[in-house]
């Protein structure tokens, strides 16, 4: 109980993906409901360079963001305004370490994978969701991401989590297949079960437990860990034995295996094409929650069951919201 745990490796590479269809056409339909899956989506693994530097080990307090907001809808003449950020949002993700690397300008092949990656943990990958909207166009995530990532303290090997390979990923009939250098053989996909738990602050002070506001399984993914890497590689970038790889947020097909509250708190869409209204996940103190609140702790777990094998878990992936810094 008196150790302080620490990141189980320093990183100098941190990139995250988008690795699940479900979480990208849910995200697609709230801000392009007529167009809400890109077409390039279904052939390649996307990504973007992430910040290692601000990686942090479960328990680290994380503070709320100052950044710029979009103008008010209706008034785009009001400008974009400065300040906390009002939509701040966790991802329910897992990350993935890179162990031997390659050269610059070696690609690595499917087949070179089993010695390429190391092991995986639990990643928060927390997000302004305010900021995001305004930014993010046209070159993607930026200072709504940047802030703040926390992963768990240890790492399960890849050699651990063999017995719990599973046939996939799934495609839909008439999904195009992954072009040659993508495309694996056997079971590559991971059956991981992934949870998110949320306790407020009055939670705590009222002595409730944190409830459990997502499950989902990560073996729902699109894309696998294994074509992250080749695809990564793909153009001869040289991966570093202790370069992360971040799943992007697991989510499936029902809203309580939606692993941010960005979907989480979403019903779709109206005839007229907008949004719904949010629906808030109800506190046993009387609280609601649509995005995140001071004092909020996050807490992630994951794990892995099979019948005939060991119970395999991550521990847990906590994070408490701190306020803003003052203007």
């Amino acid at each position: 109980a008196d150790a302080k745990l620490m990141l189980p490796m320093t990183v100098f590479d941190y990139t995250d993906f988008y690795a699940s269809k479900h979480h990208a056409t849910n995200v697609g339909s709230m801000f392009r409901p007529d167009n809400p899956l890109l077409p390039n989506y279904k052939h390649v693994p996307i990504g973007y360079h992430g910040r290692a530097s601000s990686l942090v080990v479960s328990g680290t307090p994380v503070r709320r963001p100052l950044g710029q907001q979009s103008p008010p809808e209706g008034e785009p003449s009001a400008g974009p305004s400065f300040g906390p950020c009002k939509l701040l949002d966790s991802e329910m993700e897992l990350g993935v370490y890179v162990g031997s690397g390659n050269k610059l300008g070696e690609p690595v092949a499917m087949s070179d994978v089993p010695k390429a990656l190391f092991g995986m943990c639990i990643l928060n990958d927390w997000s302004a969701r305010d900021l995001q909207k305004w930014e993010y166009q046209p070159l993607g995530p930026f200072l709504a991401k940047n802030f703040a990532s926390t992963l768990s303290p240890f790492v399960v090997t890849m050699d651990a989590l063999a017995p719990f390979r599973a046939e996939g990923p799934q495609r839909d009939t008439g999904d195009p297949q992954p072009l040659h250098y993508l495309r694996g053989s056997g079971d590559w996909a991971l059956d991981i079960t992934v949870e998110v738990w949320l306790q407020s602050e009055q939670m705590r002070q009222k002595s409730h437990s944190p409830i459990r506001i997502s499950r989902g399984t990560f073996r729902d993914m699109y894309w696998t860990v294994d074509q992250m890497l080749v695809h990564h590689a793909s153009n001869g970038c040289n991966m570093q034995p202790g370069d992360l790889l971040g799943s992007g947020t697991i989510s499936g097909t029902s809203p309580e295996s939606r692993g941010c509250l960005l979907e989480r708190t979403w019903q779709g869409n109206g005839p007229d094409g907008k949004p719904l209204p949010r629906k808030p996940i109800d506190l046993p103190t009387g609280e609601s929650r649509t995005f995140l609140a001071d004092g909020d702790e996050v807490i992630m777990k994951a794990f892995c069951e099979r019948d005939g094998y060991r119970r395999i878990g991550f521990g847990e992936c906590r994070g408490r919201i701190l306020p803003a810094p003052t203007v």
